[in-house]
């Protein structure tokens, strides 16, 4: 039987309600997302990174899942930390030798950096260490479930310099609250910037988001387990300076919290915490 004229615009207004029913965070995440703060240049891949995107991706790489299973991604329930734009993976490949008894999950969209940090995972074993090549916005919107992370790091993400570009700079609002909701509590989101207005947007971003807790007093000396790559160890001898802020993951009312200075280890002491409380 035909709809009537009354019936076909009741439909469409049910189907266009549906359409734009979407939380707020979704909402502003979307508008951060068509915005993006990366360019892929075309930058060469050597043959032995090439390889490794053909070889060792297939095998340690992550396929986008929503949401991700972090059992069977690991074969453990250990705490995940995130890191979002790895570069060329040194730092990421030294911290998970350092720390086997967390898992970490790294995001990057350039070619050559996740074929070098391949090539880290296969020659130093590293089992607790996967890669993941795609918008880093879009994994934590729509691959990460809330409250399953325990540490999140940021390491060095692109200042734009250029005033025009400031709107691609990725420690936006919409994906700091997002990151928040994505970090158990207690859990710790580490950044770290050598451009000093953008190291100061960033403080104010994350000190105005109400889910996280500064644990300095502004910048945070830089924790012993970020190891100075060879770039930041020049800029340095330079007398450049760097920024480090740690924050954490509020817990819910009602629920003890104890927030220490920043000292060794303390961001996996935390996600050590974190598992205790998951059980």
């Amino acid at each position: 039987m035909a709809q009537s004229v009354g019936e076909v615009t009741a439909n469409k207004a049910a189907l266009d309600h549906a359409e734009h029913r979407r939380t707020d965070e979704e909402q502003r995440v979307e508008r951060h997302r068509l915005i993006r703060s990366f360019v892929l240049r075309q930058g060469r891949m050597s043959p032995a990174q090439q390889r490794a995107r053909e070889e060792l991706y297939p095998r340690y790489g992550v396929a986008p899942s929503r949401p991700l299973d972090f059992h069977t991604l690991f074969g453990n329930d250990a705490p995940v930390v995130l890191e979002i734009g790895f570069g060329m993976g040194e730092t990421t490949a030294a911290i998970a030798a350092a720390h086997p008894a967390l898992n970490f999950l790294g995001v990057e969209m350039h070619w050559p950096g996740v074929g070098a940090l391949l090539r880290r995972i296969e020659s130093q074993r590293l089992a607790n260490l996967r890669v993941m090549r795609h918008d880093a916005v879009d994994v934590v919107e729509t691959m990460i479930p809330a409250a399953s992370l325990a540490g999140i790091h940021v390491y060095f993400p692109d200042p734009w310099q250029k005033k025009r570009h400031h709107k691609r700079r990725l420690l936006k609002p919409p994906l700091v609250h997002a990151l928040a909701r994505r970090l158990a509590a207690g859990g710790y989101l580490h950044v770290a910037t050598d451009w000093q207005p953008y190291a100061e947007e960033i403080l104010a971003t994350l000190t105005a988001e109400p889910l996280l807790v500064n644990t300095c007093e502004g910048f945070a000396p830089r924790p012993s387990w970020r190891p100075l790559t060879r770039f930041e160890q020049r800029g340095l001898d330079r007398g450049h300076a760097v920024f480090d802020l740690l924050f954490r993951r509020r817990h819910p009312p009602g629920h003890d919290c104890v927030i220490a200075g920043v000292g060794e280890h303390e961001g996996y002491d935390a996600a050590r915490r974190w598992r205790r409380l998951r059980g």
